[in-house]
């Protein structure tokens, strides 16, 4: 009997805690002010960029990065090159120094 009646007295002041006052908090959540709030913060984002805008960078960064690709494929053909006639020249001086 001791338990239900500690648990009425119990609920009874949560509920009384629950009907506090609360006028200070719907004042500081007026629509006016959260709105006020809003646009402060909206206030310095860019505008949004058009699809074509997006799309014209995409493809710029493809070509970019074709011709990049292009580019190095080119300069390992001339490193194998290179390195073909620096092989030829090892070989060339190889055999002259045996002729001696």
């Amino acid at each position: 009997m001791k338990k239900i009646a500690l648990l009425a007295v119990s609920s009874f002041a949560l509920a009384l805690a629950a009907c506090g006052d609360s006028g200070n908090a719907s004042e500081d959540a007026m629509a006016e002010n959260v709105e006020l709030a809003a646009d402060e913060a909206m206030a310095d984002t860019p505008d949004p960029v058009p699809a074509d805008a997006v799309a014209t960078a995409a493809e710029e960064a493809t070509q970019s990065a074709e011709s990049a690709l292009d580019a190095a494929e080119a300069a390992g053909v001339a490193a194998e090159e290179a390195a073909a006639d620096a092989a030829a020249a090892a070989e060339a001086a190889t055999a002259a120094a045996a002729a001696e």
